[in-house]
């Protein structure tokens, strides 16, 4: 179904490669350090180590997942590690930053990262206080999206009424279950194999590949205030 702005009045945004451009590499920094924790975890070349990280994403939804199954990994020890990381390729974003305040209704992130990570990100970008609140691995119990737990304790949490929300995600395969609870979505697509792994066209309202932009020819078609 096409996307109407005019059922919304919550606005679900994950962080990674969603509120900042997928060209800043940003996570490009957090899987290098992933490497090097698992290869230092596990005693192993970092091709080997490349190739537990992805299996563990590819099947458990994220890398940690899969390493608290299998090893026991310390998750706050682990995201302290891998989440310490260059912040100077965000830049500020005063569009975005304006655009997300004419949305009309909540504005919530919703993301597999910690919030220490995402205030982070948020600070650089300059729109920490665009949002209302933040749902982190943490919160989830360490059960990520695509899990649908994860969903049922954000909508829980911040009473949510998923027919009156819309979520904006990089990565398909977290739209499913947002789909199936009645949310409206739009998918930020990249070109990335990783971005379109187990889409489901039938849980995408709408695909596009700048959120700014987005928001622009949203405000400019009269459906925000």
């Amino acid at each position: 179904m096409p996307f109407d702005p005019s059922r919304v009045d919550c606005w679900i945004f994950d962080l990674d490669n969603t509120l900042y451009p997928a060209e800043t590499c940003l996570f490009d920094q957090i899987d290098v350090r992933m490497g090097a924790y698992i290869a230092d975890l596990l005693g192993c070349d970092h091709a080997e180590a490349r190739r537990v990280q992805k299996m563990y994403f590819h099947d458990h939804g994220t890398t940690l997942a899969g390493l608290m199954h299998f090893h026991g990994v310390d998750p706050y020890e682990f995201l302290g590690y891998v989440h310490d990381v260059d912040m100077a390729p965000l830049a500020r974003a005063p569009r975005l930053e304006e655009r997300l305040m004419r949305l009309p209704g909540r504005r919530l992130v919703f993301t597999n990262g910690d919030a220490a990570y995402a205030t982070r990100v948020l600070d650089a970008l300059g729109i920490t206080h665009c949002f209302e609140g933040l749902w982190d691995i943490h919160a989830m119990e360490y059960k990520p999206k695509p899990e649908p737990s994860a969903y049922r304790g954000f909508v829980s949490a911040f009473g949510v009424d998923p027919a009156r929300s819309v979520f904006f995600e990089d990565s398909a395969r977290n739209l499913t279950p947002a789909k199936a609870m009645g949310m409206q979505t739009v998918w930020l697509d990249f070109g990335t194999d990783w971005g379109a792994r187990a889409k489901d066209e039938g849980a995408i309202d709408e695909t596009i590949d700048d959120l700014a932009a987005w928001l622009d020819a949203l405000a400019d078609g009269g459906h925000l205030r």
